[in-house]
């Protein structure tokens, strides 16, 4: 064979080769990414396996291998559900508003991370539902909520306009804990997750989404593992069923809410059904 022979099968052959080293990384490289994957892996620990470990709980040191996150929602449907021991296992848990976990300990838990609340949500005494370290995480709907917030830190004049609902006047929580969860969530939340509109049209009621698909969007962020419970309406018509698994309110005060509550479950149950997030219990 003669050397210019030689040298045009080789070129070939390395074009051959990179062709197929292509297109492996690049089948491997969509099924990570579940481009190509047929299907969806299952939500435990060892999913934590293959995924890319970023540091993004540094500053409070949650620095785990496997991060799980069990997002409490107040539905009744965690009512008699003896999940508390299960959901206390895990790395974080989130809450959600001021719903209460003395006397419901054998359903929701006692260990909780942190708490997505707004003003009219807030309860005066933190620590009687949380744990000293608890996070408490503002979710500012609206310029008023950060006024009240600054109001509240700074021992200033309280203004009671432009609240749905009398916010706490008096706060005993520690300032220390508090966070102000950024903006860029409930927008991600509403336009990505819900794809409902952040400017609606004028004769268009507007629609925001729930704190607690707020705080699964926000888990989805932040952890490797994202399981939920608590979620979901009575499938009941029956007005006078009641909504939480604590206190007296009814699918009647939801009548004239500025949530979407069927389209939130379809959205959870896309994210269901994609893997993204797990049940913790039998739902609708």
């Amino acid at each position: 064979m003669s050397l210019k022979t030689a040298k045009t099968w080789c070129f070939r052959l390395i074009a051959v080769v990179l062709f197929f080293v292509s297109y492996y990384c690049s089948h491997v490289f969509l099924q990570s990414y579940g481009g190509i994957s047929k299907s969806p892996p299952t939500p435990s620990k060892s999913l934590c396996g293959g995924w890319l470990k970023q540091k993004k709980w540094e500053s409070l040191n949650f620095n785990l291998d496997c991060r799980t996150c069990a997002v409490i929602g107040n539905g009744f449907s965690i009512k008699n559900s003896s999940l508390g021991g299960i959901i206390n296992e895990y790395d974080v848990v989130i809450r959600l508003n001021d719903a209460p976990v003395r006397g419901y300990e054998d359903d929701v838990g006692n260990k909780t991370t942190m708490r997505l609340f707004y003003p009219e949500s807030a309860s005066y005494n933190p620590s009687m539902h949380n744990d000293p370290a608890t996070l408490m995480v503002l979710v500012p709907f609206k310029q008023q909520d950060l006024s009240w917030l600054k109001e509240i830190l700074y021992d200033e004049k309280r203004v009671r306009k432009g609240f749905w609902k009398p916010p706490p006047q008096i706060w005993l929580g520690s300032t220390s804990r508090i966070r102000v969860l950024d903006p860029h969530f409930l927008h991600g939340t509403a336009s990505s997750l819900l794809q409902i509109p952040l400017h609606p049209k004028r004769k268009q009621k507007p629609v925001h989404p729930t704190t607690g698909v707020l705080a699964v969007f926000v888990a989805l962020n932040y952890c490797d593992v994202v399981h939920i419970a608590g979620f979901g309406y009575p499938a009941s018509k029956n007005q006078k069923h009641p909504i939480h698994y604590y206190g007296y309110d009814t699918m009647k005060s939801m009548k004239d809410s500025y949530h979407d509550l069927t389209h939130e479950a379809e959205a959870l149950k896309k994210l269901e059904d994609s893997g993204a997030i797990m049940y913790l219990h039998p739902h609708s």
